[in-house]
């Protein structure tokens, strides 16, 4: 690590940290106007979600881990044109994330699913679902001592046929 030039100063720091543009901005919607000291940014790394006035409190949740978005609309919010979206992630401090009543809805969360998708590739993560819900298949040989796929141990001895139908 390369020394800095001059000493440092109580408050200071020897590297430059930088900064993801912000995508996306927002606050909550109170009967269609940005009244609330809720607001929400989007950038290319992180959601995050600033709320309070007097005491302020950050959230943010890196969008690799977040697993699923869905969007309600109640008539209230249709009439005013705003919607929220329900963001679960498996961010262990906040696993659910709202963003409550922001305008344009359906391209926020459309915008946000291609963020999410774009920091996986990035960061070289993927995720695997079970899809179909039928049986696994069978992983051994017939006589190499696994019972046929259906069949159950006769464990008490009882000499009764185990075999599914």
């Amino acid at each position: 690590m390369a020394q800095p030039s001059k000493p440092l100063k109580s408050g200071d720091f020897a590297v430059s940290v930088a900064e993801d543009p912000v995508l996306w901005t927002d606050r909550k919607r109170v009967l269609g106007l940005p009244l609330s000291f809720t607001r929400y940014s989007l950038t290319a790394n992180k959601l995050v979600l600033n709320t309070g006035f007097m005491s302020l409190h950050e959230e943010e949740v890196r969008l690799y881990r977040v697993r699923d978005i869905s969007l309600t609309r109640t008539l209230g919010e249709r009439l005013f044109g705003v919607g929220t979206l329900r963001v679960q992630s498996s961010d262990a401090s906040v696993p659910v994330v709202e963003i409550r009543h922001v305008k344009h809805p359906q391209k926020v969360k459309a915008v946000l699913s291609q963020c999410i998708e774009d920091c996986r590739v990035r960061n070289g993560i993927r995720t695997s679902e079970v899809l179909g819900g039928g049986p696994a298949p069978h992983p051994h040989e017939p006589g190499d001592g696994c019972p046929e796929p259906g069949v159950f141990p006769d464990q008490n001895q009882n000499g009764v046929d185990d075999r599914l139908e």
